[in-house]
């Protein structure tokens, strides 16, 4: 499996990871609060509540990414080291997006989701 590829497992794994701070951050999840997690979350502020937004922007991001990675995939256009670089830097991206949501760096973190998508466009772009 190529890098591009595990870059969308790892991409997979974000959103949940934003959960678990969402829910850990809080001082209040209590396993029982798994019961019906959305109206716990909804109830959070401060950075448990920019955790759970990173997971929802995380979730929304995921299916473009995804495309893009496999398009490149199949298509075959573009050099797998290209296709490969390309992935990792998307995943940097999240990352930056996650850590400026979580520290509240809005602008920080707008460049950060407009370079991601530069990355899911620029995967398309390659396979072309």
């Amino acid at each position: 499996m190529t890098v591009a590829l595990w870059c969308i497992l790892i991409a997979l794994i974000l959103p949940a990871l934003c959960a678990w701070v969402a829910k850990m951050a809080s001082g209040r999840f209590r396993l029982a609060d798994n019961h019906d997690p959305r109206a716990f979350l909804d109830t959070l502020s401060g950075l448990p509540r920019r955790a759970n937004a990173a997971q929802q922007n995380s979730h929304e991001a995921f299916p473009a990414f995804a495309a893009a990675v496999l398009v490149a995939d199949i298509v075959g256009n573009a050099e797998q080291v290209t296709q490969d670089v390309l992935a990792v830097l998307y995943i940097t991206s999240r990352l930056l997006y996650i850590i400026c949501y979580l520290v509240d760096l809005a602008i920080l973190r707008s460049l950060a989701w407009i370079v991601g998508m530069g990355l899911i466009v620029a995967l398309f772009v390659v396979s072309a």
